[in-house]
């Protein structure tokens, strides 16, 4: 064999190795349903991350509802009335020292009633009038006075018998008060606390006026006293027809 033969043998071999199919043994292809598994880092942390910030905005909004619900509970809470109420004790305590104060005797608390009493009974003493009269007058004068004092000393009952309840019930407002669960409640303790002690100021000047009544009937009597007494001497010391001369009859003659 040639040179020239050798080659055009390794030239027809090396074309029948290119134009053959390719078979690669079944251990090295893989096959057409396998995957391959890739990590890839960036992406990893940036939905971390992602979850991250939506978990906080879950939190957020738990946070927000949690808040809302707080201030509805509080609103709910300030708009709450107040459990307790005092006006029906303190209208009674009203009721009764008025009561007391229309029930005055003989000279009522009125401006007219007054006037018509001064002008009448006390004041200026008529010359003219008979002995009989100035007594009687005296007499209606006197049982004013005394009547006076009677309706000052009632009043004065009627309001010591309030302190008891006053008492009771500014313990309950104060409680009501401390233990107020809102605005709403607190403000109407208040309230009630102040119309309470406005009560109490009530009482005092229904006393303050039965007691200055009492004061004005006396000085009223002694004043009009003094005056029947001028009159009286007046007429005492008034010349009359003087000492006429009659018969006198002693010891049966």
């Amino acid at each position: 064999m040639t040179i020239r033969t050798s080659r055009t043998i390794a030239l027809r071999l090396a074309t029948a190795l290119m134009t053959a199919p390719v078979v690669m043994p079944a251990l090295l292809v893989p096959t057409v349903s396998a995957a391959w598994i890739v990590y890839d880092p960036t992406n990893y942390g940036q939905n971390v991350l992602q979850a991250a910030r939506a978990l906080e905005q879950i939190n957020n909004q738990i946070t927000s509802l949690q808040n809302e619900a707080q201030m509805l509970i509080n609103q709910a809470r300030n708009l709450t009335s107040l459990p307790h109420s005092s006006l029906q004790q303190l209208q009674q305590s009203l009721q009764q020292t008025q009561q007391l104060l229309r029930e005055a005797q003989n000279i009522a608390f009125d401006v007219n009633a007054i006037d018509d009493a001064f002008t009448s009974r006390y004041g200026d003493i008529e010359i003219s009038a008979t002995d009989a009269e100035l007594i009687s007058e005296a007499r209606t004068r006197w049982e004013n006075t005394v009547a006076g004092l009677q309706d000052a000393m009632r009043v004065q009952a009627g309001v010591v018998s309030n302190i008891d309840s006053n008492r009771s019930e500014m313990s309950s407002l104060v409680g009501q008060s401390q233990s107020a669960t809102g605005a709403l409640q607190a403000t109407q303790a208040g309230n009630q606390i102040l119309a309470l002690q406005s009560q109490q100021l009530s009482d005092l000047i229904a006393m303050l006026s039965a007691n200055g009544r009492s004061t004005a009937l006396s000085e009223a009597e002694r004043a009009t006293a003094v005056e029947q007494g001028r009159v009286q001497r007046q007429r005492f010391l008034a010349p009359g027809s003087g000492y006429q001369q009659g018969n006198a009859r002693m010891f049966n003659n």
